[in-house]
Protein backbone atom coordinates (compact mmCIF):
# COMPACT_ATOMS: atom_id res chain seq x y z
CA UNK A 1 0.00 0.00 0.00
CA UNK A 2 0.73 3.81 -0.39
CA UNK A 3 0.04 7.07 -0.29
CA UNK A 4 -0.47 9.11 -3.39
CA UNK A 5 -0.14 12.81 -4.03
CA UNK A 6 -1.48 14.65 -6.88
CA UNK A 7 1.40 17.37 -7.46
CA UNK A 8 -0.53 19.76 -9.41
CA UNK A 9 1.74 21.18 -12.27
CA UNK A 10 -1.13 23.34 -14.51
CA UNK A 11 1.05 26.14 -15.36
CA UNK A 12 4.08 23.39 -16.38
CA UNK A 13 5.83 23.63 -13.72
CA UNK A 14 5.56 22.53 -9.44
CA UNK A 15 4.01 25.26 -7.40
CA UNK A 16 3.77 25.50 -3.21
CA UNK A 17 0.73 23.94 -3.23
CA UNK A 18 2.24 20.73 -4.61
CA UNK A 19 5.02 20.78 -2.02
CA UNK A 20 2.59 21.41 0.72
CA UNK A 21 0.44 18.34 -0.62
CA UNK A 22 3.16 16.30 -0.89
CA UNK A 23 4.65 17.41 2.78
CA UNK A 24 0.94 16.14 3.94
CA UNK A 25 1.36 13.02 2.04
CA UNK A 26 4.88 12.29 4.02
CA UNK A 27 3.57 12.70 7.16
CA UNK A 28 0.51 10.58 6.09
CA UNK A 29 2.64 7.94 5.37
CA UNK A 30 4.84 8.17 8.14
CA UNK A 31 1.28 7.67 10.52
CA UNK A 32 0.28 4.24 8.37
CA UNK A 33 4.17 3.20 7.71
CA UNK A 34 4.33 3.40 4.44
CA UNK A 35 5.49 5.54 1.49
CA UNK A 36 4.45 8.80 -0.17
CA UNK A 37 4.46 8.81 -3.89
CA UNK A 38 4.17 11.71 -6.62
CA UNK A 39 1.93 11.97 -9.57
CA UNK A 40 2.31 14.79 -12.08
CA UNK A 41 0.05 14.64 -15.67
CA UNK A 42 1.57 16.62 -18.77
CA UNK A 43 4.29 19.24 -18.40
CA UNK A 44 6.03 19.53 -14.96
CA UNK A 45 8.91 21.22 -14.85
CA UNK A 46 10.87 20.93 -11.24
CA UNK A 47 9.04 17.66 -10.79
CA UNK A 48 12.23 16.06 -8.92
CA UNK A 49 12.60 18.64 -6.17
CA UNK A 50 9.35 16.79 -5.04
CA UNK A 51 11.59 14.38 -3.42
CA UNK A 52 13.04 17.30 -1.02
CA UNK A 53 9.37 17.35 0.77
CA UNK A 54 9.28 13.55 1.07
CA UNK A 55 8.38 11.67 -2.08
CA UNK A 56 10.14 8.37 -2.22
CA UNK A 57 9.51 8.31 -6.25
CA UNK A 58 7.88 10.67 -8.65
CA UNK A 59 6.29 9.51 -11.50
CA UNK A 60 5.05 11.30 -14.40
CA UNK A 61 1.82 10.53 -16.95
CA UNK A 62 2.23 11.99 -20.43
CA UNK A 63 -1.22 13.47 -21.08
CA UNK A 64 -2.51 16.84 -22.73
CA UNK A 65 -1.24 19.67 -20.44
CA UNK A 66 -4.94 21.12 -20.97
CA UNK A 67 -6.89 20.08 -18.00
CA UNK A 68 -9.79 18.03 -18.78
CA UNK A 69 -11.41 16.60 -15.03
CA UNK A 70 -12.83 13.30 -16.34
CA UNK A 71 -9.70 12.61 -18.04
CA UNK A 72 -7.46 13.25 -15.07
CA UNK A 73 -9.27 11.66 -12.51
CA UNK A 74 -9.17 8.62 -14.42
CA UNK A 75 -5.40 8.81 -14.94
CA UNK A 76 -4.87 9.60 -10.91
CA UNK A 77 -7.29 6.70 -10.64
CA UNK A 78 -5.37 3.82 -13.01
CA UNK A 79 -2.28 5.46 -11.36
CA UNK A 80 -3.68 4.71 -7.90
CA UNK A 81 -3.99 0.89 -8.73
CA UNK A 82 -0.96 0.19 -10.64
CA UNK A 83 1.00 1.20 -7.43
CA UNK A 84 -1.08 -0.09 -5.22
CA UNK A 85 -2.05 3.03 -3.44
CA UNK A 86 -5.18 3.15 -1.12
CA UNK A 87 -4.86 7.07 -0.23
CA UNK A 88 -4.91 9.86 -2.59
CA UNK A 89 -4.34 13.30 -1.95
CA UNK A 90 -5.31 16.71 -3.49
CA UNK A 91 -4.91 20.23 -2.79
CA UNK A 92 -7.94 21.81 -2.23
CA UNK A 93 -8.14 23.97 -5.33
CA UNK A 94 -10.92 24.15 -7.74
CA UNK A 95 -9.19 21.17 -9.67
CA UNK A 96 -8.47 19.32 -6.46
CA UNK A 97 -11.83 19.52 -6.00
CA UNK A 98 -13.21 18.88 -9.14
CA UNK A 99 -11.09 16.16 -9.22
CA UNK A 100 -11.36 14.82 -5.42
CA UNK A 101 -15.09 13.43 -6.06
CA UNK A 102 -14.49 11.69 -9.05
CA UNK A 103 -11.28 9.62 -8.22
CA UNK A 104 -13.54 8.91 -4.89
CA UNK A 105 -16.32 7.24 -6.74
CA UNK A 106 -13.84 5.65 -9.37
CA UNK A 107 -12.17 3.89 -6.03
CA UNK A 108 -15.26 3.50 -4.16
CA UNK A 109 -13.19 5.45 -1.46
CA UNK A 110 -14.09 7.64 1.34
CA UNK A 111 -13.52 11.32 0.81
CA UNK A 112 -12.97 14.15 3.41
CA UNK A 113 -12.07 17.36 1.58
CA UNK A 114 -9.97 20.41 3.41
CA UNK A 115 -8.87 18.57 6.01
CA UNK A 116 -6.34 19.98 8.51
CA UNK A 117 -4.68 17.98 10.36
CA UNK A 118 -2.85 14.18 9.67
CA UNK A 119 -4.67 10.89 9.95
CA UNK A 120 -4.14 9.01 13.38
CA UNK A 121 -2.11 6.12 13.45
CA UNK A 122 -5.23 3.90 14.43
CA UNK A 123 -7.93 4.75 12.91
CA UNK A 124 -7.87 7.19 9.55
CA UNK A 125 -9.29 10.32 11.50
CA UNK A 126 -8.95 14.04 10.29
CA UNK A 127 -10.18 17.34 10.81
CA UNK A 128 -11.97 19.89 9.02
CA UNK A 129 -13.66 23.48 9.20
CA UNK A 130 -16.89 23.62 9.48
CA UNK A 131 -19.65 25.87 9.88
CA UNK A 132 -17.70 29.05 7.91
CA UNK A 133 -14.60 27.63 10.18
CA UNK A 134 -16.36 28.84 13.72
CA UNK A 135 -15.84 25.14 14.58
CA UNK A 136 -14.13 22.08 13.56
CA UNK A 137 -15.19 18.28 12.80
CA UNK A 138 -13.76 15.22 13.19
CA UNK A 139 -14.26 12.18 10.60
CA UNK A 140 -13.29 8.81 9.82
CA UNK A 141 -12.99 7.23 6.91
CA UNK A 142 -13.56 3.82 7.65
CA UNK A 143 -13.43 2.63 3.73
CA UNK A 144 -10.23 0.64 2.46
CA UNK A 145 -9.50 3.07 -0.42
CA UNK A 146 -9.60 7.17 0.91
CA UNK A 147 -8.95 10.39 -0.81
CA UNK A 148 -8.40 13.48 1.18
CA UNK A 149 -8.05 17.23 -0.03
CA UNK A 150 -5.85 19.51 2.19
CA UNK A 151 -7.03 22.89 3.08
CA UNK A 152 -4.20 25.89 1.71
CA UNK A 153 -1.66 27.00 3.72
CA UNK A 154 -2.09 24.60 6.40
CA UNK A 155 0.96 22.30 6.40
CA UNK A 156 4.12 24.39 5.41
CA UNK A 157 6.47 22.81 3.09
CA UNK A 158 9.45 21.04 4.83
CA UNK A 159 12.47 19.87 3.18
CA UNK A 160 13.61 16.34 4.92
CA UNK A 161 14.77 14.67 1.25
CA UNK A 162 16.56 15.40 -1.35
CA UNK A 163 16.10 15.21 -5.71
CA UNK A 164 14.50 11.93 -6.67
CA UNK A 165 14.67 10.79 -10.49
CA UNK A 166 11.00 11.41 -12.01
CA UNK A 167 9.79 7.63 -13.59
CA UNK A 168 7.37 7.35 -16.70
CA UNK A 169 4.18 5.77 -15.56
CA UNK A 170 2.47 3.79 -18.12
CA UNK A 171 -1.53 3.88 -18.10
CA UNK A 172 -4.46 4.19 -19.95
CA UNK A 173 -5.15 7.65 -20.81
CA UNK A 174 -8.69 8.17 -21.64
CA UNK A 175 -9.11 10.27 -24.59
CA UNK A 176 -10.11 13.88 -23.95
CA UNK A 177 -13.06 15.31 -24.54
CA UNK A 178 -12.18 18.99 -23.85
CA UNK A 179 -11.19 20.86 -26.24
CA UNK A 180 -9.16 24.01 -25.46
CA UNK A 181 -9.30 27.02 -27.81
CA UNK A 182 -7.69 29.88 -25.96
CA UNK A 183 -6.29 30.61 -22.01
CA UNK A 184 -6.24 33.81 -20.24
CA UNK A 185 -4.06 33.27 -16.87
CA UNK A 186 -2.88 35.98 -14.40
CA UNK A 187 1.05 35.66 -14.60
CA UNK A 188 3.42 36.61 -11.69
CA UNK A 189 0.90 36.70 -8.75
CA UNK A 190 1.04 34.14 -6.30
CA UNK A 191 -2.77 32.60 -6.19
CA UNK A 192 -5.31 33.37 -3.42
CA UNK A 193 -5.24 30.22 -2.09
CA UNK A 194 -1.16 30.01 -1.93
CA UNK A 195 -1.07 33.45 -0.16
CA UNK A 196 0.76 33.91 2.47
CA UNK A 197 0.56 37.80 2.70
CA UNK A 198 -2.96 39.10 1.23
CA UNK A 199 -3.66 42.86 1.32
CA UNK A 200 -7.69 43.13 0.48
CA UNK A 201 -9.76 46.19 -0.25
CA UNK A 202 -13.71 47.21 -0.37
CA UNK A 203 -16.22 49.51 -1.56
CA UNK A 204 -14.23 52.02 1.15
CA UNK A 205 -11.98 52.83 -1.88
CA UNK A 206 -15.01 54.98 -3.36
CA UNK A 207 -13.68 53.70 -7.15
CA UNK A 208 -11.01 51.90 -8.96
CA UNK A 209 -8.93 54.84 -9.60
CA UNK A 210 -7.81 55.06 -6.35
CA UNK A 211 -6.40 51.23 -5.89
CA UNK A 212 -2.89 52.53 -6.48
CA UNK A 213 -2.01 52.56 -2.95
CA UNK A 214 -3.35 48.76 -2.15
CA UNK A 215 -1.19 48.21 -4.93
CA UNK A 216 1.50 49.72 -3.71
CA UNK A 217 1.57 48.52 -0.13
CA UNK A 218 0.88 44.81 -2.16
CA UNK A 219 4.48 45.42 -3.88
CA UNK A 220 6.59 46.59 -0.87
CA UNK A 221 4.81 43.78 1.23
CA UNK A 222 5.38 41.23 -1.39
CA UNK A 223 1.58 40.29 -1.28
CA UNK A 224 -1.34 39.45 -3.16
CA UNK A 225 -4.26 41.91 -3.57
CA UNK A 226 -8.13 41.21 -3.38
CA UNK A 227 -11.10 42.25 -2.77
CA UNK A 228 -14.43 42.17 -1.56
CA UNK A 229 -17.44 40.86 -3.43
CA UNK A 230 -19.16 44.56 -4.21
CA UNK A 231 -16.09 45.68 -5.34
CA UNK A 232 -15.67 42.71 -7.91
CA UNK A 233 -19.36 42.89 -8.74
CA UNK A 234 -19.47 46.41 -10.05
CA UNK A 235 -15.83 45.58 -12.00
CA UNK A 236 -13.48 47.83 -10.02
CA UNK A 237 -11.59 44.67 -9.63
CA UNK A 238 -11.51 41.17 -11.21
CA UNK A 239 -13.46 38.59 -10.00
CA UNK A 240 -10.76 36.37 -9.56
CA UNK A 241 -9.51 38.43 -6.62
CA UNK A 242 -13.22 38.61 -4.78
CA UNK A 243 -12.68 36.31 -1.55
CA UNK A 244 -15.11 35.67 0.87
CA UNK A 245 -17.94 33.10 1.08
CA UNK A 246 -19.17 33.73 -2.24
CA UNK A 247 -16.02 34.12 -3.65
CA UNK A 248 -11.77 32.17 -2.85
CA UNK A 249 -11.58 31.02 0.82
CA UNK A 250 -7.91 32.03 2.03
CA UNK A 251 -6.05 30.91 4.85
CA UNK A 252 -2.76 33.18 4.56
CA UNK A 253 -0.68 34.58 7.65
CA UNK A 254 -1.61 37.81 7.28
CA UNK A 255 -4.75 39.71 5.80
CA UNK A 256 -5.24 43.36 5.83
CA UNK A 257 -8.58 44.18 5.03
CA UNK A 258 -8.82 48.35 4.25
CA UNK A 259 -12.20 49.88 3.81
CA UNK A 260 -14.22 46.78 4.42
CA UNK A 261 -16.98 46.63 6.57
CA UNK A 262 -16.91 42.97 7.34
CA UNK A 263 -20.10 41.38 6.77
CA UNK A 264 -20.80 37.57 7.37
CA UNK A 265 -20.21 36.51 4.13
CA UNK A 266 -16.54 38.04 3.90
CA UNK A 267 -15.68 36.84 6.90
CA UNK A 268 -16.46 33.08 6.25
CA UNK A 269 -13.89 33.28 3.50
CA UNK A 270 -11.48 35.05 5.24
CA UNK A 271 -11.92 34.13 9.36
CA UNK A 272 -9.01 31.21 8.77
CA UNK A 273 -6.32 33.61 8.70
CA UNK A 274 -3.30 33.61 11.16
CA UNK A 275 -3.74 37.29 11.56
CA UNK A 276 -6.12 39.85 10.41
CA UNK A 277 -5.57 43.72 10.45
CA UNK A 278 -8.30 46.08 9.33
CA UNK A 279 -8.36 49.86 8.22
CA UNK A 280 -11.77 51.42 8.38
CA UNK A 281 -12.93 54.91 9.49
CA UNK A 282 -16.22 53.61 11.25
CA UNK A 283 -14.95 52.36 14.34
CA UNK A 284 -18.76 50.10 14.41
CA UNK A 285 -17.58 47.93 11.75
CA UNK A 286 -18.26 44.05 12.50
CA UNK A 287 -14.71 43.24 11.13
CA UNK A 288 -13.17 45.16 14.19
CA UNK A 289 -14.45 41.87 16.39
CA UNK A 290 -12.65 39.56 14.14
CA UNK A 291 -9.30 41.63 14.07
CA UNK A 292 -5.82 40.94 15.75
CA UNK A 293 -5.30 44.52 15.41
CA UNK A 294 -7.52 47.74 14.06
CA UNK A 295 -6.76 50.81 13.04
CA UNK A 296 -9.56 53.46 13.16
CA UNK A 297 -9.08 56.33 10.42
CA UNK A 298 -9.34 57.59 6.71
CA UNK A 299 -8.16 54.96 4.78
CA UNK A 300 -7.04 57.79 2.32
CA UNK A 301 -4.98 58.99 5.16
CA UNK A 302 -3.62 55.83 7.01
CA UNK A 303 -2.56 53.86 4.02
CA UNK A 304 -0.04 56.52 2.45
CA UNK A 305 1.45 57.07 5.68
CA UNK A 306 1.58 53.30 6.37
CA UNK A 307 3.71 52.70 2.90
CA UNK A 308 6.15 54.96 3.91
CA UNK A 309 6.45 53.12 7.09
CA UNK A 310 6.60 50.28 5.32
CA UNK A 311 9.40 51.36 2.71
CA UNK A 312 11.38 53.06 5.14
CA UNK A 313 11.73 49.53 7.50
CA UNK A 314 12.22 47.81 4.63
CA UNK A 315 15.39 50.03 3.29
CA UNK A 316 16.39 49.74 6.64
CA UNK A 317 16.79 46.27 6.58
CA UNK A 318 18.61 46.20 3.27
Amino acid sequence: MAVLVYAESLTGSIKKAATEAVTYGKLTAQALGTDCVALTIGKAEGAETLGQYGASKVYNVAASDDFDAQSYAAIISNAAEAINADVVIFVHSSSGKSLAGRVAVRMNAGLVSSVTSVPSSGSFTVKKGVFSGKGFATYEISSANKVVTIAGNTFPPEVVGSDVSVETLSVNVPESRVRVKSKSTVDGVVPLPEAELVVSAGRGMKGPENWNIIEEMANILGATTACSRPVADVHWRPHHEHVGQTGVAIRPNLYIAIGISGAIQHLAGVNQSKVIVVINKDPEAPFFKAADYGIVGDLFDVVPRLNAALKKFKEAQN
